[in-house]
Formats: structure tokens, sequence, C-alpha cells
């Protein structure tokens, strides 16, 4: 009998796993504001012995802008702790690039200074005829800067994007990411980037090496970044409900996007998570349990274990070809 892509750990995540791979935005924090209980969570977990990285598909601020900005929230953080999307796509450019190749930036300058470091010459215009255009995301963008990188590439230059985000969650809502960004100069366009950023396996891997892990676990909010790019890396993701996904989005996401472990906050850490068993139709988890009767999904119980249990069996139905009605997902009175 089949399993769930929902997994088990009888022990609290931080004394399974060696390295936490770390989203920011919607995880540690949302805009200037931490996460409640992401100081001290993070705290207990370093003091078990669990490595810490920062992997952000942001690539508008210099790591050590990142680290002193988690250290006044209360994460205390050193720059190296940090791995933007910037120093990714920089190392990524460098793979396709000559050295000193010219390139046009379009971002902040933590993507100016990625760049730099890796020995590219950075132009101001595309009439500097650069080799590629490099775009990550700053909240200071303006229509000259997307014209600019639309002229560069349709005269020739290799297009390459921090992430494609779509958005970004802050303290007052939902903003529009880098891929939003990006959109306008592929509409402008017509070629698509080459992104470094999640969900893409680079940063993952880099940030596993960056603290010599063994059993790193990947942390996010977003199942179509975070997720996906743990799963594309080959390791278990870890979905939190404080920022852009819920547990409605993980119940009918892709297979490609489906958590290994779900948790409200990341105080989860410090718990073990039971893994989701089966007894014919029916799937448990904890005291908690759910099935799918025709397209209706049934839910016995209430909070977290119940969102879990709920995940493995609509996915079991849905991965054996049947369809659920969404409407029939109940409030299990979780965070989203």
């Amino acid at each position: 009998m089949p399993g769930s892509d929902l997994l088990g750990c009888d022990r609290p995540l931080q004394d399974a796993f060696d390295a936490a791979l770390v989203d920011l935005d919607g995880v540690a924090y949302r805009g200037p504001v931490a996460i409640d209980s992401a100081p001290d969570a993070l705290r207990v977990a370093r003091e078990s012995g669990m490595s810490v990285v920062f992997v952000t598909n942001n690539a508008s601020r210099e790591p050590h802008e990142v680290a002193t900005h988690l250290s006044e929230l209360g994460i205390p953080t050193d720059p190296d702790e940090v791995l933007t999307a910037a120093q990714a796509l920089a190392r990524l450019m460098a793979a396709d690039l000559d050295p000193g190749a010219r390139v046009l930036p379009v971002g902040g300058k933590g993507l100016r200074t990625a760049l730099a470091d890796m020995g590219f010459e950075l132009v101001a215009s595309a009439q500097d005829f650069p080799e590629a255009v490099a775009q990550g995301f700053t909240p200071d963008i303006s229509w000259r800067d997307l014209a600019e990188a639309s002229y560069a590439i349709e005269s020739g230059a290799r297009y390459f994007a921090s992430n494609l985000d779509l958005t970004l969650p802050n303290e007052r809502g939902i903003a529009p990411g880098n891929g939003s960004l990006v959109g306008a100069v592929v509409n402008a366009t017509g070629v698509q980037p080459t992104a470094a950023g999640k969900p893409e396996p680079t940063m993952f891997h880099l940030a596993a090496t960056s603290v010599h892990a063994r059993t790193p676990l990947a942390i996010g909010d977003r199942l179509d970044t975070d997720i996906k790019g743990a799963r594309a890396a080959g390791m278990p993701g870890l979905l939190v409900l404080t920022g852009v996904s819920s547990i409605h989005d993980a119940l009918f996401c892709p297979r490609d996007q489906r958590p290994s472990f779900i948790g409200e906050d990341l105080r989860c850490l410090a718990q073990p998570h039971p893994a989701p068993r089966r007894e014919g139709q029916t799937w448990w988890v904890g005291d908690a349990s759910a099935r799918v009767d025709g397209k209706a999904l049934e839910v016995d119980g209430h909070g977290i274990h119940a969102a879990r249990a709920a995940c493995a069996a609509v996915w079991a139905v849905i991965d054996a070809g049947g369809t659920v009605d969404g409407g029939t997902v109940p409030d299990f009175g979780v965070a989203s």
C-alpha cells in the first residue's frame, strides 16, 4: 500500500536534521516585523545543535544588511549565515559567461555587489553593449530600468534573473515580487530569463554546503518556490503557515510542490511529527483522521494534525486519479 508524501519524525525536527535552510519573508519576518514565534524558535533550534542558514530570493540587500536586520529583530545572525539569490545568480552567471564580462544590473546594491565580487564589469545602459542583463528585486525599480533591460536583450544580451517570485509578502499584505517585474521585460522582449533562485536547487545546495550539512531541512512559506525547490534539491521541505501558502493550497498543489512536513510556525521544529497512517480509506495523524467520501473531504478532529491527515487523504485520492471538492475543506483552525 503506497505511503504519503507527508513524512513522519518521532523526535523533534531540530534533533533529526543538522541544518535548517530558512526562508526569510513569511517565515522569519514580514517586512520590518519579526513573526512573533520566530526568534525564540530559532534560538531553541540553534541551542539544540541545529545550524541555521537564511536562504532568500530577495536580491535587493547584501548579506550583512540582512544579518543586521535579523539581529535587530532578536534573531542574532552573522553575514555568512545568509545566502541571497543575488549571490547564487552571480555564481550561476560566472559559469556561463567569460571572466570580466559586461553586465547590465537591474536591481539593488545587493545584486550589484554580488556581480562585482564575481568579477563582472557593471554597465549602466544598453548603449554600453552588455553581454548579459541581471535582474533582481528592488522596490526602487523604474520603467527606465526595465526599458534599458529590454533594449539590451533585444540587442542580443543574455537574460538572467535572481528569482521568479510573482509575489512578496510584507507587513501590509502581498506585494508584487521580482517575477512580476521580470514579466514586464518578458512581455516586451519575448525572452525568458535563466533564474538562479528558488525553486531552482542551486541555492539549497550552496546553503547546505556552507555549513557542511549532511541532513538539511529546507523551510519556507511558499509551495511554488521553497518547497518545490527543496524537492528539486532532494531535500525534505517544511511548510510553515505564516506566509503565502495555506493548508488549502497544500491540499491541491502539484505533486512536485508537496511538503514533507507541515507546521503552523517555526515552533514545530521543537516538536515530533507523527507519520500519517492509513486504515482502509481513512488517514490518521495522531488522534485526527480524514477520508474522502465520493468527492467530499470528511475530517474528524481539529488543528494541525487534522490538516496533515487531510493532506494525506486528499493526495492519495488525487494520485489515484480521483478528484476532491475544494468546497468541502473545513476550517482547521490553523494559521494561514
